[in-house]
């Protein structure tokens, strides 16, 4: 099968999950820059979700770019990875109406979990679909900085519970990590 009806299908969710998102931004009561600090925590969950749905959509691009076609199984991981992110709004929401409170934190944290492990699986198939002598396999390697972020998401779960904000600071840390750019398929693709 050939991969444009995933791209453009995801590309459309993704456009969608981050136009919720800021809907969701409700508008200060007030004129002056005081009238702002209320919708502060939503603003700052907001441009944290933004940053991972825009880090998600760059490698999900690359990661296509690098793919000749795809499965019906590769079909099936990718909507599983876009079901976990399509309930990043909620999560955003919910953690930032309620000022970063230990549950909104944890369940925001099992979403990146599942969305990384999600992505983690559209990978593998994507592999095993074209082989471990092609360019996306020899692109991806071992993906440390994919198994890394998994392992802080799932520390930074129960860390909710005792302090929030160290927490968010692994979400931080892991959104940081991926915001240097990564060129192993862009390099595997130009050799």
């Amino acid at each position: 099968m050939t991969k444009g009806r995933m791209e453009a299908f995801s590309d459309g969710v993704f456009a969608v999950i981050i136009t919720i998102m800021v809907l969701e931004i409700k508008s200060p009561r007030g004129a002056g820059l005081t009238a702002l600090r209320p919708i502060l925590p939503a603003f700052c969950s907001y441009v944290l979700s933004f940053v991972y749905v825009g880090i998600y959509w760059n490698n999900h691009h690359h990661l296509l770019q690098a793919a000749q076609h795809v499965s019906g199984s590769v079909l099936w991981a990718n909507l599983h990875l876009l079901f976990w992110l399509s309930l990043t709004p909620f999560a955003t929401a919910w953690m930032g109406e309620n000022l970063f409170a230990p549950w909104p934190t944890a369940l925001y944290g099992v979403l990146l979990l599942f969305s990384g492990i999600a992505y983690y699986i559209l990978t593998k198939l994507l592999i095993a679909h074209h082989g471990k002598d092609s360019t996306l396999a020899a692109s991806i390697g071992t993906d440390r900085k994919g198994a890394l972020s998994i392992v802080i998401y799932a520390a930074s779960i129960p860390l909710s519970f005792l302090q929030p904000r160290i927490a968010c600071a692994g979400y931080v840390i892991v959104a940081v990590m991926w915001l240097i750019p990564d060129p192993r398929i862009e390099r595997g693709l130009r050799q």
